[in-house]
């Protein structure tokens, strides 16, 4: 008896350690594994990177890794998007980057093909105004060439109009990534214009800007033109492909004011908890997801 006791206390202490190990394992699930493709044109993505990573991982359970292109023109392509695994490993895709100019239909169908297939995006800011050619300032027609990455966003925009502040309201206060949150006022921002929203897209936020009508070409401003109210869909969801992916979009984040503040980050973070599935109703990241 004396013999077995000591073997009896042994395995009763591993089996403790192995019941703590697992259940510490249950409670507390592997971060989301986040990928962040960020570059091209006419932002601070060196920074912004930075800033979106540090304010994503701090609010959720998550690791961002960041593929930055320092090329800043509208050309911007990223040597990942050459493969068909290209998503492969990561439980979502946050777009950031501004590539315009990048018109390779191959290209740009390798990319969709990933969120066609299953993977959760995230779409920032300029990422609304990448891969387009044809004539994209035109509703475009379901199927068609250049009618592809507006399907995924949901959302069809092709420019924007002056820096000034946009004042933002959560017309959809019941939907787990908006419920709770406050209407703001941004910094002097750029507000994206709507060609069209896609039935399968669900409007979260609009925007209004007040803004001076623009001289015709070749003529002064008219010192005395008054502002006027110009609106937009800012942030809206969308389901993709025969799956029904889980995109979430927003367009405002141009200044690096904008992206650091914490409006903005909890914004993102609850939009790619939703897309990945680890939101609860009331907005609060599901068991193990929130920091």
């Amino acid at each position: 008896m004396k013999r077995i006791l000591p073997l009896f206390l042994v395995a009763a202490v591993s089996l403790s350690g192995w019941l703590l190990v697992n259940a510490a394992e249950k409670a507390a699930p592997k971060p989301l594994r986040v990928l962040l493709v960020a570059g091209g044109c006419c932002h601070d993505y060196a920074t912004q990177t930075k800033l979106l990573k540090a304010g994503l991982e701090s609010r959720i359970n998550a690791v961002v890794d960041i593929d930055f292109n320092e090329d800043k023109s509208t050309k911007a392509t990223f040597a990942r998007y050459q493969s068909a695994d290209w998503a492969q490993g990561y439980d979502v895709v946050i777009h950031d980057e501004c590539s315009a100019d990048v018109t390779d239909p191959a290209y740009v169908k390798r990319i969709l093909d990933a969120h066609r297939g299953g993977v959760p995006a995230v779409n920032l800011h300029c990422g609304m105004h990448s891969y387009r050619w044809g004539n994209f300032r035109e509703p475009v027609k379901p199927g068609a060439d250049n009618a592809g990455w507006y399907e995924m966003l949901g959302l069809h925009s092709t420019g924007h109009g002056p820096q000034e502040p946009i004042d933002i309201t959560y017309v959809d206060s019941q939907h787990p990534i908006t419920v709770g949150l406050a209407n703001w006022t941004t910094i002097k921002e750029e507000l994206y214009n709507n060609i069209e929203i896609y039935p399968s897209a669900r409007p979260l936020a609009k925007g209004l800007q007040m803004v001076k009508p623009r001289p015709k070409k070749g003529e002064p401003a008219d010192p005395n033109a008054k502002a006027a109210p110009v609106e937009a869909v800012v942030a809206w969801t969308n389901e993709y492909g025969p799956g029904k992916t889980r995109i979430f979009s927003t367009t405002i984040g141009h200044n690096n004011e904008t992206v650091a503040d914490d409006r903005y980050l909890d914004l993102v973070a609850r939009g790619l908890l939703w897309a990945t599935g680890k939101i609860e109703p009331d907005g609060k990241p599901s068991a193990g997801y929130g920091k």
